[in-house]
């Protein structure tokens, strides 16, 4: 049973990492994306800035998932895989 216990919190532990690491690269992909003018309505690139710093904000919260979910929202306006 205890055995069990320490492989799962392991688990969760390593996702857990894996989400902290992708937060930077996104905000990373998406701030060179910008900087590079893309053509979107005035709306979209509104609405990719907030994105953008709401996934910043979560990330410093240590609320990882929600904040690549956020990101990924912003590389999916600006065409970014």
């Amino acid at each position: 049973m205890k055995k069990k216990l320490l492989i799962g919190l392991f688990a969760l532990a390593i996702a857990g990492g894996a989400h902290a690491a992708q937060c930077p690269a996104d905000m990373r992909a998406i701030d060179e994306a910008m900087a590079k003018n893309p053509e979107l309505a005035a709306e979209q690139m509104e609405q990719v800035k907030a994105l953008r710093a709401e996934g910043e904000e979560l990330h410093n919260a240590g609320k990882h998932a929600e904040s690549v979910e956020a990101l990924a929202k912003a590389k999916e306006i600006l065409g970014i895989k």
